[in-house]
């Protein structure tokens, strides 16, 4: 597929959101409050222009510096400018001029709406796949989100290699983007329409994992995910009986994680100081930490909590002195929720 047709479907084709044959966005109903109230914030020229299908807002932002892979309009930037505040930064990388355009013009805007003596936020035309040639100092940035655009990629290695590079030790990718549950036909990863629509460009989520893993994340997490309705009868035709999903991860730039989930006995204890969690934080779909309870987790767990941001929001017990075998749940189906209750505990809203 070539670069120049996507980035001509969402420079020319679209229009706005309305004009995208599958349900991929996420509409106010599926949204937490918090967010619902950061993007009350933003300019409607820039909304209408959002063509993400998931949310990209992780927890503990104050004061980080946080890239945007595939900014387009900068519905995301402007929303997590709000979270870094002042202190923070967000920079919004996009290879689309007519979708830059739009972000570039309401930087003032969103400025003095959000109270702000000065712009936290930056907007460079780039591409995801060479990251190196955007200036940006290696191992500088707290996470990075995305936003349905690593689908879109010629060359997902060099996305993950480049992310990887650029995050600092204990830094997390947190996007949100589509998969398939198969390998896709030749025909249809080629098809223009399919792959301008998050579609043909999708990875199977088998796949995905090996990739992941080989840039350097290891153990990636599943944090929530929705099946994806395609309401465009010539697309259903193409596809077939693939099926979509509207899936967030979440990959931590963490040496020592092991390819699976070993027990050695340890347990956190959650704060609560999360602003965002007051009484539950949400690791992933199989880890929602109560305030105050001791929670069992794997070596891997024990580290994303420890080498990370959020490390001072628990307390640890046990060490890696003796080891049980693997974690108890630890297994290989699709991990995604066809819409039932199979993530227990953690809602399926993007």
């Amino acid at each position: 597929m070539n670069i120049e047709v996507v980035k001509d479907y969402y420079g020319k084709t679209l229009r706005g959101s309305d004009d995208l044959k599958t349900k991929a966005c996420c509409t106010p109903d599926n949204m937490p409050e918090r967010v619902k109230t950061l993007l009350a914030n933003i300019h409607d020229e820039v909304l209408a222009k959002y063509y993400g299908c998931g949310l990209v807002v992780p927890e503990l932002l104050e004061g980080r510096r946080v890239l945007d892979l595939g900014c387009g309009s900068g519905r995301d930037v402007y929303a997590l400018s709000q979270l870094v505040g002042p202190s923070g930064e967000v920079v919004g990388v996009d290879m689309t001029p007519e979708q830059l355009e739009t972000a570039f013009a309401h930087i003032g805007w969103h400025t003095r709406r959000f109270g702000f003596e000065r712009h936290n936020v930056r907007f460079l035309h780039g591409y995801i796949e060479q990251l190196d040639a955007l200036g940006l100092e290696p191992a500088s940035f707290d996470v990075i989100v995305s936003n349905c655009v690593v689908n879109l990629s010629i060359d997902k290695p060099a996305v993950l290699k480049g992310v990887f590079d650029l995050l600092k030790p204990g830094g997390e990718f947190y996007f949100a983007d589509v998969y398939a549950d198969r390998r896709l036909s030749e025909a249809v990863r080629k098809d223009p329409v399919v792959y301008g629509e998050c579609l043909g460009g999708a990875l199977y989520w088998g796949d995905f994992l090996a990739l992941a893993k080989a840039a350097g994340f290891g153990d990636p997490r599943l944090v929530t995910s929705r099946p994806l309705e395609i309401t465009d009868p010539e697309v259903q035709e193409k596809i077939g009986a693939a099926r979509f999903y509207s899936a967030t991860y979440r990959l931590f730039k963490i040496d020592g994680l092991e390819p699976v989930c070993e027990d050695y006995g340890q347990a956190v204890i959650y704060k609560g100081s999360i602003p965002e969690a007051p009484h539950t934080f949400v690791l992933d779909s199989h880890h929602a930490i109560e305030k105050g309870r001791a929670f069992p987790v794997c070596g891997n767990t024990w580290n994303m909590l420890k080498e990370s941001r959020f490390a001072g929001h628990f307390d640890f017990h046990g060490d890696f002195s003796t080891h049980y075998g693997v974690f108890p749940g630890c297994g290989t189906n699709i991990p995604f929720t066809n819409g039932d209750a199979q993530n227990e505990g953690v809602g399926d809203c993007c």
